[in-house]
């Protein structure tokens, strides 16, 4: 199986407020995100490629327009946590190109939420 991934940033605000008052994700904060989308085929194109990765630009697009500096809270259904992230672009990514494969979110350097089918 051959594997690509590509790796998306922005920066966003979102709190948890259905958590108890004094858990710290209840409140209001943000994160400098890191999304990682992974495709796989067992073959490669006539160009040698699982995917170009010029044709992942319109995930670009996508953070930057609808995430990026924005309130999560607003942006998302469901509470806006890595996890329900990483599902949401996981369906974005995959509507699109089949080969996705999944999709890792990360809202610090050390915490890293994944939804991979």
């Amino acid at each position: 199986m051959f594997r690509i991934s590509k790796e998306f940033h922005f920066s966003a605000s979102h709190q948890l407020s259905h958590l108890p008052a004094d858990h710290q994700c209840a409140r209001l904060h943000g994160h400098n995100y890191i999304v990682v989308v992974e495709l796989a085929s067992p073959t490669l194109n006539s160009d040698g490629f699982v995917r170009d990765y010029h044709e992942l630009k319109p995930l670009k697009t996508y953070i930057d327009d609808e995430f990026d500096h924005r309130h999560l809270n607003d942006v998302l259904d469901g509470p806006s946590t890595a996890e329900n992230m990483a599902f949401h672009f996981y369906s974005w990514c995959k509507s699109r190109w089949p080969e996705t494969s999944a999709v890792k979110v990360s809202e610090t350097p050390k915490t890293w939420a994944e939804y991979r089918p």
